[in-house]
């Protein structure tokens, strides 16, 4: 089995590192004058050298030549994910204190040095404050931040970076001519962007692609690594600008159905709003572009990747400022309002509170009445609930003012939805108590409310902009679908 390419053009000394020149030369300055520290600390993303670094500081200390396959005795590697139990750091320590048998130091090198338990910080804090002349430790970690502060000031600390995409990109390049690769350039930067600023990923990245055919182009690498083409991301975009459900859901099922990952397309938005973001000209609004960009990072960790992606862009979506429903019980059905995006509804059983609500009371019954009498249920007084809704419960205020309302009587109310998944999740027994209890703090009436879908209401919605997606299509976008919580 041939050497991973990764392994094999491993930097050999600290001058071949490239992308941590300001580590690089200040480890070489400390190697040459002998002010060395007993504790180092390298932090940062995977795949930028950290360890490849400890092991040639650790062979430049002790003057010894080093080879990607170098191993000496008084250099002793361990991962701490393996070996993270306090009876396995009490035995490290227990050795740390033997002389080396043949270096001048006795180096250990600490992979994931965060994944240590507490107890066994605390055994290493002790030796860390007062070790052994001939002992150097050199701690790894990608999550700094788990390290406890009184591990962290007891080394020197290097912070690494990811690597410029352009260093990458010259890296690849090289490693392809000598292994007579054929790539071409925006297929090489294609890599180096999904590498991320690690070497090794993309190294082992242009590996894989290598395998694929003789010659390797951009379209060659977004087949492999799932990217969208622009045309359809940039579609995408337009869509949530508009405000479009149906457009944003088609074309999201469009990229899905052609095989493309939701964490590439999460990912690839992300990037897109960030330049628009950046240039000062955001899609939607700059508070939303943010909750977007924040929404999708979450995108890849989840169990449902396309069902969040889908919630997080219709979330997004600009409320379109169109006057809450005003429907009378003649003109039941004829209008359906905007659809405002907030479809991931959360709710608890706290009870609905609101000052206005009393003001709303007196406002609507005479001062001279000795008793307060219900109110009457109709388009002035639904207002006032929804009103109430969006103060305390908002993403369930923005998937009702979509309803169209048929005021049956002064105890029914008849909710109808253009969307099998609004009408399923208003329907839901918290949403629909919610509901029932706004209108008794308004009106004073017990009403039963009856959710339903309305084929008809999707003609309306396509005449307002939103496309002509037959009803089969949105049943297959949101029938059987679940809210992530």
């Amino acid at each position: 089995m041939g050497q991973a390419l990764y392994r094999k053009y491993r930097s050999k000394s600290l001058s071949e590192i490239v992308g941590q020149e300001h580590i690089t030369k200040t480890l070489s300055q400390a190697v040459k004058s002998g002010r060395l520290s007993h504790a180092y600390l390298f932090t940062g993303p995977r795949g930028v050298g950290k360890t490849s670094i400890a092991r040639i500081l650790a062979h430049d200390i002790n003057g010894l030549p080093y080879a990607d396959d170098s191993s000496h005795i008084d250099i002793i590697e361990i991962d701490a994910a393996s070996n993270r139990k306090l009876e396995e750091t009490k035995e490290l320590i227990e050795k740390v204190y033997v002389a080396p048998i043949s270096a001048k130091y006795k180096i250990y090198i600490i992979d994931e040095v965060h994944m240590l338990t507490k107890e066994s910080f605390n055994a290493l804090l002790k030796t860390l404050e007062e070790p052994p002349s001939h002992v150097i430790f050199i701690l790894a970690t990608t999550e700094a931040h788990k390290l406890p502060e009184t591990i962290i000031s007891r080394t020197q600390r290097f912070q690494f970076k990811p690597i410029d995409q352009s260093k990458v990109v010259s890296h690849l390049k090289t490693i392809a001519k000598n292994e007579g690769i054929k790539i071409d350039d925006e297929a090489l930067g294609l890599i180096a962007k999904h590498g991320q600023g690690s070497f090794r990923d993309s190294i082992s990245l242009l590996e894989q692609t290598s395998n694929y055919n003789n010659q390797i182009s951009a379209e060659t690498i977004r087949l492999l690594l799932g990217i969208p083409p622009d045309q359809l991301l940039e579609e995408l975009i337009k869509d949530l600008e508009a405000g479009s459900v149906i457009k944003v859901t088609s074309t999201l099922g469009e990229l899905i159905e052609q095989g493309y990952l939701a964490a590439s397309i999460a990912s690839l938005l992300s990037s897109k709003i960030r330049e628009l973001l950046i240039a000062n000209k955001p899609l939607i609004s700059y508070q939303e572009s943010l909750k977007l960009l924040e929404n999708l990072l979450d995108v890849p960790a989840s169990y449902d990747p396309n069902r969040l992606l889908e919630i997080c862009l219709i979330k997004a979506m600009p409320i379109v400022n169109d006057p809450a429903p005003t429907t009378k019980p003649e003109q039941t059905n004829n209008k359906s309002p905007k659809n405002t995006g907030e479809n991931n509804l959360k709710v608890t059983d706290e009870p609905i509170k609101d000052k206005a609500i009393e003001q709303v009371r007196k406002s609507k019954t005479p001062s001279s009445d000795a008793t307060t009498k219900p109110l009457m249920l109709d388009a002035e007084s639904w207002q006032e609930v929804l009103n109430l809704l969006k103060s305390n419960y908002n993403t369930l205020y923005g998937v009702v003012r979509m309803a169209s309302v048929d005021f049956i009587d002064q105890n029914s109310l008849k909710l109808s939805f253009a969307f099998p998944f609004h009408q399923k999740r208003v329907s839901e027994s918290k949403n629909r108590d919610i509901i029932q209890k706004a209108i008794n703090q308004i009106t004073g009436n017990n009403v039963s409310i009856e959710c339903v879908v309305d084929e008809n209401l999707l003609s309306t919605v396509s005449q307002n902009g939103e496309g002509n997606a037959g009803l089969e299509t949105i049943n297959s976008i949101f029938g059987e679908s679940s809210v992530l919580e």
